[in-house]
């Protein structure tokens, strides 16, 4: 691998030593969106899209900072009439800050930045990793501006970014903030990944996040877009605790994938040697698109921000054992639902919209 391109020439130290990766369940300083805004992603629901992406920033506005990237001023515009629609106040110093980032689209979990903390000098300092970004191996053009929102993230924060040199998005990882890393084969070994072996790719998570064990799933479940994204799968909820989705019914689409990641991670080991705690959530019933096909509903793709699991939310049954299975493994942490029924037609929810800051 040709390692990081050294920015600024504050380059992160070789292997991995000195970098962590923090878990989604550590303190926040900020979570960071992008306003949603492309027609062709929500196709005659777009408006109602914003509804619901609105209710993510009332969620999480009171309890950390919410950083919304929007390209124009009209845009900025339509994001705070939706918000007061749904009683967030931009103005009111709530906590939602504006900044004139541009984006194709709204996903920023995979375009974003990705933030990790380092050791210099005696000393930890939060530092922006640009993963490389270009539409899930080149789906869906234009993608330049979201390939550029890392280092803009960065020079708004005034931190130091440094890039990967390859292609990785931000939902096909996942980690426990101590050195094991999620993740799956069909994503990051895909041809139109760069075609790395895998090797190549646990030496790239090595020195990017720190990764000590590489825990790989097969792959990602029906209507996926992203080749295989592990946050529809499986998510680390604790250091030593994942969740996983599985059905109920053995003639589930999903049930051979899902089934097969459990038995994986119930037989893998973190990086200190130990057994991992498995847990399971519901997998809620099928959706498909007005043209009929399948939508990648899962509730494994919630976030975790300081006090709050933002779970998308179905309309199904489901909804209601997912909740208590997250509740029993997030006590203290409110369960907030986010209607994802639209949200999910443009191919993800509530995970993929998000990225989180670490305090």
């Amino acid at each position: 691998m040709s390692g990081f391109v050294r920015e600024q020439n504050r380059p992160l130290r070789q292997g991995g030593v000195g970098v962590r990766w923090p878990g989604e369940w550590e303190p926040h300083a900020a979570t960071w969106l992008a306003w949603p805004h492309n027609r062709e992603t929500w196709p005659g629901c777009l408006e109602r899209a914003e509804t619901d992406f609105a209710a993510i920033v009332r969620a999480l506005h009171r309890r950390e900072r919410v950083h919304i990237a929007v390209g124009d001023a009209a845009l900025e515009a339509r994001a705070r009439r939706a918000l007061a629609a749904a009683g967030v106040d931009p103005a009111s110093g709530q906590g939602v800050f504006f900044h004139a980032i541009p984006t194709d689209d709204a996903w920023m979990r995979d375009h974003g930045p990705v933030f990790v903390l380092r050791d210099r000098d005696g000393t930890s300092e939060t530092a922006v990793l640009d993963l490389g970004f270009d539409a899930w191996g080149g789906k869906y053009p234009p993608w330049e501006h979201d390939a550029a929102v890392p280092a803009a993230v960065a020079r708004e924060l005034g931190l130091h970014c440094h890039a990967t040199g390859g292609v990785l998005e931000g939902g096909s990882i996942d980690g426990n903030g101590a050195g094991t890393v999620l993740t799956t084969e069909a994503c990051l070994l895909h041809p139109n990944r760069g075609g790395r072996s895998r090797e190549q790719a646990e030496e790239l998570l090595a020195e990017a996040l720190g990764a000590r064990q590489v825990i790989w799933l097969s792959d990602g479940i029906a209507g996926d877009d992203t080749d295989g994204h592990v946050d529809d799968v499986a998510r680390f909820v604790s250091s030593d605790t994942v969740v996983t989705a599985v059905p109920g019914d053995p003639n589930h689409a999903d049930a051979a994938v899902l089934r097969d990641a459990e038995r994986r991670l119930r037989a893998a080991r973190d990086a200190e040697g130990r057994p991992l705690r498995v847990a399971t959530l519901p997998v809620p019933p099928p959706m498909r698109d007005p043209a009929g096909s399948p939508l990648p509903a899962s509730y494994a793709n919630f976030y975790l921000a300081n006090g709050v699991c933002l779970l998308p939310s179905f309309g199904a049954a489901e909804d209601a054992q997912a909740e208590a299975v997250l509740a029993e493994l997030l006590p203290g942490r409110e369960i907030v639902r986010i209607e994802a029924r639209t949200l999910v037609r443009g191919l993800g929810t509530v995970h993929c919209l998000t990225q989180q800051q670490p305090a």
